[in-house]
């Protein structure tokens, strides 16, 4: 039997196509937050847009409904590394942290927008200060992630791999190509790429956005994944951070965080 030498391993991509089950929830979450966009372009002939872990390819979901508004919406992306993108006119890159205080000021667009990107930031405190990010960085604003208790977990592709031990989940890594990783040579470096996933719920986004509509995405008859939106507080209620207020281990609630080794992860992978 031939071995899979990680190096080479590679996964096909899920947005390659727009047949996919990806693509197709990603264009049905574009359904969810295109008022509040429709909304900002009610009050302003031109709207300023960040997405926090962004990408230009993800924005393909709202291909026609941005040509339809040429000229008048401007996207910033955020990554911690730089990117390039085709389309200038319509997007901008800037290499940052989504969980620095100091990025931008208050109220600085219009939308803020993340798909995917708080369940990688780090943890609990790094969790906290992205989504104080969201809540004071404009007027409007759209998150999701992968619900914890979603019975697969989207960026292993493995069943109930979140619910396993760390130990466990590590070991695995270290045997075999997992989803969108590639085997681990070893113990440490599975260990960091375990470390920089942590799967929030319900409740805990309920308690990062707080007064905003938390919602579930629904996929078989469960909720896939969770989603907050809706408008922000003022920026001055937003300047304190208590970084106490970590959740409690309680029925029904995700695992509390732990204090991993990293506050940014070393790796980012796209997920649906």
């Amino acid at each position: 039997m031939t071995e899979v030498v990680a190096s080479q391993y590679q996964r096909a991509d899920p947005y390659s196509s727009t047949k996919t089950i990806e693509s197709r929830l990603r264009a049905r979450r574009f359904a969810i937050f295109r008022p509040m966009l429709e909304a900002a372009l009610q009050e302003k002939e031109t709207i300023e847009i960040v997405d926090l872990g962004g990408t230009e390819t993800y924005w393909n979901i709202a291909r026609e409904f941005l040509q339809a508004h040429k000229g008048r919406i401007r996207i910033t992306l955020v990554n911690l590394e730089p990117i390039e993108v085709a389309d200038r006119d319509l997007f901008h890159t800037v290499t940052g942290d989504a969980c620095d205080p100091y990025l931008f000021k208050d109220n600085a667009f219009d939308f803020v927008h993340s798909n995917s990107v708080i369940e990688h930031v780090g943890d609990w405190e790094c969790i906290e200060k992205f989504a104080n990010n969201v809540l004071r960085l404009g007027k409007r604003h759209y998150v999701q992630t992968p619900n914890y208790w979603f019975p697969l977990e989207p960026h292993f592709r493995f069943p109930a791999f979140q619910w396993l031990p760390v130990s466990v989940r590590t070991w695995m890594l270290t045997r075999w190509n997992l989803g969108f990783f590639s085997r681990e040579a070893d113990w440490s470096s599975a260990s960091e790429v375990i470390d920089s996933i942590n799967l929030l719920n319900s409740r805990q986004m309920e308690q990062l956005f707080a007064g905003s509509d938390v919602r579930h995405e629904w996929l078989l008859g469960m909720p896939k994944s969770v989603l907050a939106m809706g408008e922000s507080y003022k920026a001055t209620h937003l300047t304190t951070i208590r970084h106490d207020r970590q959740p409690a281990n309680t029925p029904g609630l995700a695992p509390t965080l732990s204090d991993t080794r990293h506050s940014q992860p070393a790796r980012k992978s796209s997920t649906a």
